[in-house]
């Protein structure tokens, strides 16, 4: 594949998520035959004819392929390895020989040795990458931002400018998945071009975690690990099966050479400690029993670069020592119950990620959803949710100076919805920021003026927005021009209605818009968002479903609609997806949509859909609500979320049975 220098980046993406999932097809059939076209596949990318093209290869790659042992992932990886390798007898003669060397040491574990060989021929940057997978738990599913964020903070890369630093953290992972070396662990129903998360294969992760120890790179306190010190090691993972007290972690850990620290579980105090001064990376995503005085001390980590309290409950205040951290890259707070950044955030000139907001998080990405659903009745209720928090913030700030901030409580709870975090001033002084939310406006209007002045923000999440501060949202995303991704959310009514007429030229970049809220009408400015990939509306309550299916069935790089909660309203409603549209359309989520009677598809209509997500009241979902499933040419899978009558599933496996690629059709 030759790549110019104006290749659209997400071109690039798709050829790898496209070589990957041929090869799964070929793995499906794994016999002698589909040993040689797996290998094949993996050298040259594509099916070809070693005979007829390079008969003088035949004989090594019969060879190598003996070495495999007819082990999928010995074959994927060195068939990936030589995939950057000259087309040459010598070249291929000498794996050969490496591989024969390897399994003489090895002879335990021959396909041990072949992808050890793959190992030591990668390049140095991702060999590092590689070895930092061993800080997950095993079978753990790493979410892409995550990682590559993680190996940015911690120096894998130099690069100046930030998107070229993003861009080429991107690039590594991507790297690693061609060569089998990360496994997708999800092919992302939000975005077909991108890869959410990723699993290491356990012999991989074997090699990883001996390599690891061998450099002092990683090491993991975990059940069993015995009492002699561990000197120089760079990265330190806590296991939530260690119960070891604060005197056997200090015999064990040399924390003075500590530069990063990933707790799982259950948090104590003594695994931090003042002394950990080369401290560049604190991952306590969803650990347990983190409170906010266990974080009066950060102030004092001053290489730290990458913070994440992802899910951290209990947490409901930064310090204002946060400020002292002026290295620090990513701020990741979603998921906590913080509602407002200390002032002195806006120290910290090098942040490029704020990731705050909402009560739930799916991990593997940054669309910060709300989940009440299973907590109390009492706590569903958007003011007392608010309520709660804030004389929670209340007790924990307050009552050690015998002061009180309660009489402000209700003005607050008025304003402040379970999403969403109030900005201090002074944050336009955050230059680098890339990304930004989820931010609530109904506290401070004038943040949005500031906001309007982060020229290279990409990434924004807005919520509160009501008829008082829309026209300086307009004013302030029309400014934005680098932004690629935008939510806004209004909850209630009027919400959204009328409050994004007034933009009149939308960011020419943007690929994914969410939009939350009643809306009553589409706004006419989003029938221009040429570059548009991801749609997703929510409680829109749009009255006029045709217009709005026409409109943006024209949108020629729409490749994924998210149709939830009441995103059309009025008592029957019948969505048709026309011929000739949604040329691009690859996923489709109806979610709740609102009174749907009936949903078709006309012939040539969405003709690259590959997905259709559904669900919705078992009561409403009849025989006959779906029509045209046969026409859909790349169709390949029918998702229901929910449990429905066996009558209204046959009508759907009758259809899809009528279909030439044969969809499956999966429940749950």
């Amino acid at each position: 594949m030759t790549v110019g220098p104006k290749t659209d980046e997400i071109t690039v993406v798709v050829h790898i998520v496209h070589t990957v999932t041929v090869a799964e097809a070929i793995l499906r059939d794994l016999n002698v035959e589909g040993e040689e076209r797996l290998y094949i596949f993996q050298v040259f990318k594509e099916t070809v004819n070693l005979e007829e093209i390079y008969p003088e290869l035949v004989e090594e790659a019969e060879l190598i392929l003996e070495k495999c042992c007819g082990h999928p992932l010995a074959i994927a990886t060195v068939g990936n390895f030589l995939a950057s390798q000259s087309k040459t007898v010598e070249e291929w003669r000498k794996l050969n020989e490496h591989i024969s060397a390897e399994r003489e040491a090895n002879t335990y574990n021959p396909i041990l040795a072949v992808i050890i060989k793959c190992y030591d021929g990668l390049p140095y940057h991702l060999k590092s990458c590689l070895l930092y997978m061993s800080i997950f738990r095993e079978d753990q599913k790493v979410s892409r931002r995550r990682l590559v964020r993680r190996w940015s903070a911690e120096g894998y890369l130099k690069v100046v400018q930030v998107k070229s630093r993003e861009a080429t953290t991107e690039n590594y992972f991507m790297e690693l998945i061609s060569r089998n070396m990360l496994l997708p662990s999800q092919f992302s129903v939000r975005s077909t071009t991108r890869i959410d998360s990723c699993q290491v294969h356990d012999i991989i992760r074997g090699i990883a975690i001996s390599k690891s120890k061998e450099e002092n790179l990683v090491f993991t306190l975990d059940e069993g690990s015995g009492l002699n010190r561990v000197d120089r090691v760079c990265h330190l993972a806590i296991s939530s099966k260690w119960e070891g007290d604060q005197g056997e972690f200090e015999t064990i850990v040399d924390i003075f050479r500590i530069r990063s620290l990933t707790v799982f579980g259950k948090w104590r105090p003594f695994f931090i400690s003042q002394k950990m001064r080369l401290l560049q990376v604190l991952e306590l995503e969803d650990t347990t029993g983190l409170v906010d005085r266990d974080l009066e001390q950060i102030g004092n980590f001053l290489h730290l670069r990458y913070l994440s309290l992802r899910g951290c409950l209990n947490i409901y205040h930064l310090p204002n020592s946060l400020g002292n951290l002026r290295l620090l890259q990513t701020l990741d707070i979603a998921g906590t119950s913080i509602f407002m950044l200390p002032r002195s955030i806006v120290k910290l000139i090098q942040l490029q990620h704020i990731l705050a907001g909402a009560i739930k998080i799916q991990d593997g990405n940054d669309d910060v959803e709300t989940s009440l659903e299973g907590a109390p009745m009492l706590m569903r209720n958007r003011l007392c949710v608010s309520t709660f928090s804030s004389v929670a913030l209340c007790v924990v700030r307050c009552a050690p100076h015998n002061a009180c901030c309660c009489s402000h409580l209700p003005a607050s709870a008025m304003h402040q919805g379970v999403r969403g975090v109030a900005l201090p001033r002074g944050i336009c002084k955050l230059k680098a920021l890339h990304t930004l939310g989820t931010v609530n406006m109904a506290w401070r209007k004038a943040a949005l003026e500031e906001i309007r002045r982060l020229l290279w923000l990409r990434k924004l999440r807005v919520t509160g927005i009501n008829k008082r501060n829309s026209q300086e949202l307009c004013s302030t995303i029309a400014d934005l021009m680098c932004l690629e991704s935008l939510l806004i959310e209004s909850e209630g009514k009027p919400g959204l209605s009328g409050c994004l007429d007034e933009l009149r030229s939308p960011p020419e970049d943007l690929q994914s818009l969410k939009l939350y809220g009643n809306m009553v009408t589409l706004t006419r400015w989003m029938y221009r968002l040429q570059n548009l990939v991801k749609l997703k509306l929510r409680s829109s309550r749009i009255l006029e479903c045709d217009t709005a299916i026409q409109a943006l069935g024209d949108l020629p790089n729409l490749v994924i609609l998210r149709l939830w909660k009441e995103s059309f309203d009025g008592d029957e409603i019948r969505v048709s997806f026309p011929r000739y549209r949604f040329r691009s359309l690859v996923v489709l989520e109806l979610d709740r949509a609102g009174d749907l009677k009936t949903v078709e598809f006309e012939p040539e209509a969405t003709p690259k859909l590959e997905l259709l997500q559904f669900g919705g009241s078992p009561k409403a979902a009849k025989v006959g609500l779906f029509s045209g499933l046969q026409h859909l040419q790349r169709f390949k899978e029918f998702k229901l979320v929910g449990a429905y009558e066996p009558a209204f599933v046959a009508d759907l496996q009758e259809q899809l049975g009528m279909n030439q690629n044969l969809p499956v059709l999966k429940s749950y």
